[in-house]
C-alpha cells in the first residue's frame, strides 16, 4: 500500500477552475494506477476518472471534457484539473491507488487519501 494525501480543495464559483493534488509516499509511484472518486452528501461514492501507469486516462461521462487527470512521477504526485465546474461537482474528492488493478470500482483500489472538500457556489 501507499499513503496518499490530497490537497487543493476549497470554494470555487460556477464556471471556474480548481486543481487537486494527490501526493503519494511510494518508492515506485510510477507502478501505481491512480483514480479519483467523489462523494456528495447523502450520495454514494462516485468514480471520476483514472490514470494508468502509461499515463492513459479514462473519465466518467459527467466530467469528460471538463476534468483532466495527470501525474508527475518524479514528484510522486497525481493531479485532477477541474474546469468549468458546476454546483453538482460539489463533493469530497478522494484519490486512490493500486499497484495491480485499475477500473471504475472503488473496490479495486487498496490505498486511499483522506479526501478534500470541493464546494462550487452558484
Amino acid at each position: 500500500q501507499v499513503m496518499l494525501v490530497e490537497s487543493g480543495g476549497g470554494l470555487v464559483q460556477t464556471g471556474g477552475s480548481m486543481r487537486l493534488s494527490c501526493a503519494a509516499t511510494a518508492r515506485a509511484f510510477s507502478n501505481y494506477a491512480v483514480a479519483w472518486f467523489r462523494q456528495a452528501p447523502g450520495k454514494e461514492r462516485e468514480f471520476v476518472g483514472f490514470i494508468n501507469m502509461a499515463k492513459g486516462t479514462y473519465y466518467a461521462d459527467s466530467v469528460t471534457g471538463r476534468f483532466t487527470i495527470s501525474r508527475d512521477n518524479a514528484k510522486n504526485t497525481a493531479y485532477l484539473q477541474m474546469n468549468s465546474v458546476k454546483p453538482e461537482d460539489t463533493a469530497v474528492y478522494y484519490c486512490a491507488a493500486d499497484s495491480g488493478r485499475i477500473g471504475t470500482s472503488a473496490n479495486l483500489y487498496s490505498s486511499w487519501g483522506q479526501g478534500t472538500q470541493v464546494t462550487v457556489s452558484s
